[in-house]
């Protein structure tokens, strides 16, 4: 059976060490966020997705959730009670708030615990990640009676969040949605299409689901600039906040999916279902944006914890497995076999997926203090700049680590050789798991153009400048150290590479948009490589200040032997980014469609 362990010690190590999170006592709930308060909730958190929320991923893949002629809806065995431990814990609030029963403590440690229960059990996890999207989509937009009607119950579990976009015509392009609205003479709205995809569309772990959903109100323009967005509860709410009506929403079918079973992903008919305009007519997507954008950075952390869920198992079998020896010369003698840990190979994949995991663990940490300073600063500059880098870094961390983290579930699975590809191992569940998170939230490919599309030219590239300016100065401040050399000089090098490849789409994107289509997907993946030598950098320099200081520990040395394979290993690959895309688009774009 696989197994899971919170990554605790690491965590910490990046909160108290390398990002120094006590530097943020300035902003709004982090004085309560002491040290003492940290470690309580990490171990907290940590004994809950391993004791209550692992046990419950098989069982959530073997069952599935079930519809039922009523059109409701059973989640898997034991759900029920796991989710009533998460609301009753306070997990669901605790970034949220407090005037709205939430703890207001910071995003960050929210991150941290989407890590842990998203690693445990990601098809369960999405429940209550869906719910938090919401939350903070009314708290942005919706006005005082919406956040006052919808948001406690949220926060407190008794409710669970949803957000509609997708119909079966339209993905990425909203513009050609059809769901339409007909307001009605009290304000409301009645609302009439169908959604599909929808993530926790319906199910048994709250008594009532809260809809936001993108629809045209009758008369809007077309295309984009005609879409609304509004409140649509499963369960009409009376004057004084009493469940009271049906309305006229329902669950049409459940996906039949290649994972994520535990989770109930719905057909969801609006059959004159009655809703609330959230914020201005045609506006929709301003409110819908502030829930993609949470979600797809909870996509990028559950791109890294099937990773390291993975990982973990991957290492505990190949410990254990006993196949050949060392091709040195027989490890363990009195075996009939060296384990297959002892094999340059294994250990090349190991350390691959360990070097991804680490990187990513620290970018996410990194990035959350950013949205903290964006979301609790009372300087206007350092909010500014924290909303650049979370504007830049949130389709390189969607696309990246989605990416790398399926294909290191992958890599696990075949450390198990055929065992791998039988399902009690587990192995098999987090490939087909950690797959969907490259595409939902916009494909990955989406992702690499809003990078080179939207987010790189903002601004005049201010983010992507103060991004480089950062890293180059890093560099110029660590590279006389002779113990940082190994780190610093190849993250300078490919740091050069990312500024050749901007310079690059510069010059040769205006004229010719196809150049930066062409070149969009290995430009996100060069500069997540350079993010992710970045973050190898800093957690170095602390790993050996750390250890001249107080001595080494096996904890700090495994840290600097890992980053070193990053660096020498991994971030290489910024060279054939680079090359590739200073092809152009020439052989990209040159067969005809009837061609392929």
């Amino acid at each position: 059976m696989p197994i899971y362990k919170a990554p605790v010690e690491d965590v910490t190590f990046l909160l108290n060490d390398v990002f120094q999170i006590d530097r943020y006592d300035n902003l709004p709930g982090f004085t309560d966020a002491s040290a003492d308060v940290r470690e309580a909730i990490l171990g907290e958190a940590a004994k809950l997705s391993e004791e209550v929320l692992q046990p419950l991923n098989r069982v959530g893949d073997l069952e599935g959730c079930k519809r039922h002629d009523d059109s409701s809806v059973t989640t898997p065995k034991g759900f029920k009670e796991a989710f009533k431990q998460v609301a009753e814990g306070g997990w669901l609030g605790l970034s949220a708030p407090a005037e709205y029963g939430g703890q207001g403590l910071p995003v960050t440690l929210s991150q941290v615990v989407t890590e842990f229960q998203s690693a445990a059990n990601m098809a369960f996890s999405m429940y209550g990640g869906l719910t938090m999207g919401a939350t903070a989509a009314l708290l942005v937009h919706g006005d005082a009676e919406q956040k006052k009607t919808y948001v406690p119950k949220m926060v407190s579990g008794q409710w669970t969040g949803t957000m509609n976009l997708t119909e079966p015509q339209c993905g990425t392009d909203l513009g050609l949605l059809r769901t339409r609205a007909a307001k009605q003479p009290d304000g409301s709205y009645k609302i009439t299409g169908t959604k599909i995809f929808i993530s926790a569309g319906e199910h048994d772990l709250a008594e009532n689901i809260i809809h936001l959903v993108l629809a045209r109100i009758e008369g809007a323009p077309a295309g984009i600039k005609g879409v609304s967005l509004f409140v649509v509860p499963k369960v009409l709410v009376n004057a004084d906040g009493s469940l009271g009506a049906r309305n006229g929403v329902s669950c049409g079918s459940i996906e039949h999916k290649m994972g994520i079973h535990g989770n109930s992903t719905c057909v969801m008919n609006y059959d004159n279902a009655t809703g609330w305009l959230i914020g201005e007519e045609n506006k929709g997507m301003q409110g819908m944006f502030v829930m993609m954008n949470e979600a797809r950075l909870g996509v990028a952390v559950q791109g890294l914890a099937q990773s390291e869920v993975a990982y973990q198992n991957a290492v505990n079998y190949a410990r254990e497995r006993l196949q050949g020896r060392a091709l040195t010369g027989a490890k363990e003698a009195d075996k009939p076999a060296d384990p297959i840990i002892v094999h340059p190979d294994v250990r090349r994949v190991l350390l691959t997926i360990r070097a991804f995991n680490e990187a990513a663990r620290a970018m996410v940490v990194w990035t959350a203090l950013k949205s903290d300073v964006a979301h609790r600063s009372s300087d206007p500059k350092d909010r500014d700049a924290a909303d650049d880098h979370m504007g830049l870094m949130t389709p390189v961390m969607k696309g990246m680590m989605t990416d790398i983290g399926f294909s290191n579930t992958v890599l696990a699975q075949q450390m198990y050789g055929g065992h791998g590809y039988i399902a009690e191992h587990g192995m098999e569940q987090f490939v087909r798991d950690a797959r969907i998170a490259m595409l939902y939230e916009g494909a990955n490919g989406i992702q690499a153009l809003d990078l080179v599309g939207r987010k790189l030219p903002r601004n005049g590239g201010r983010a992507a400048m103060a991004f480089f300016a950062e890293v180059a100065g890093f560099a110029k401040e660590h590279g006389a150290d002779e113990a940082m050399k190994p780190f610093v000089t190849p993250l300078s090098t490919a740091l050069g590479h990312l500024q050749q490849a901007t310079g690059w789409l510069m010059q040769n994107a205006m004229a010719k948009p196809d150049n930066a289509g062409a070149a969009a997907t290995d430009y996100m993946q060069l500069f997540g490589l350079v993010a992710f030598g970045y973050m190898w950098a800093r957690m170095a320099k602390v790993a050996q200040d750390k250890i001249a200081a107080d001595g080494a520990t096996p904890y700090l040395s495994t840290k600097l032997v890992t980053g070193r394979f990053f660096m020498e290993r991994m971030l290489p690959e910024t060279h054939v980014h680079l090359a590739r895309i200073q092809t152009g688009c020439a052989t990209t774009m040159e067969l005809a469609a009837e061609a392929f």
